[in-house]
């Protein structure tokens, strides 16, 4: 019976796989780290792990999984999901942060301990100061595992 391995991405790495398999989300500029899982040496799923997005949160105790893109494997995405807190939290971090559309289900995210905590509406963050590119505009769940 084959088992799901870690292993260290670089972030181009990760953002390639993401490129590929995330259904609505582009890769990330950034990161902290980001971890592959592979199945009979084959690289089925990633995780990016960085610092939240959201000003608010970035208090150097609490990171954000910024992306988790699989091939579909089963358990990869709580796979990676455990293995992003188990890595924040042995790195000293408090609390891990990450976001589902709200019309997802999260099977996945409560299979790996996380909880929600609360409703993100769809925003625009294009600025007259700061003019950004956007997509289309999806409410979120925003979910989270303190320790």
């Amino acid at each position: 019976m084959s088992h799901l391995a870690l292993v260290p991405l670089s972030l181009d790495e990760a953002n390639a796989f993401v490129d590929q398999h995330h259904r609505h989300n582009d890769p990330v500029v950034g990161h902290m780290w980001s971890t592959g899982a592979e199945l009979d040496g084959c690289l089925v799923g990633v995780s990016i792990v960085g610092r939240p997005v959201a000003r608010h949160l970035d208090n150097g105790l609490t990171v954000e999984i910024l992306r988790v893109a699989t091939d579909g494997t089963r358990n990869a995405v709580s796979f990676l999901n455990g293995a992003a807190c188990r890595a924040a939290f042995a790195r000293g971090f408090r609390k891990v942060v990450t976001y589902t559309l709200a019309s997802e289900g999260g099977a996945s995210l409560r299979g790996a301990g996380f909880r929600v905590v609360g409703e993100v509406k769809g925003r625009h963050w294009n600025t007259p100061s700061r003019p950004r590119e956007e997509g289309p505009l999806f409410d979120k769940l925003r979910w989270e595992q303190a320790i």
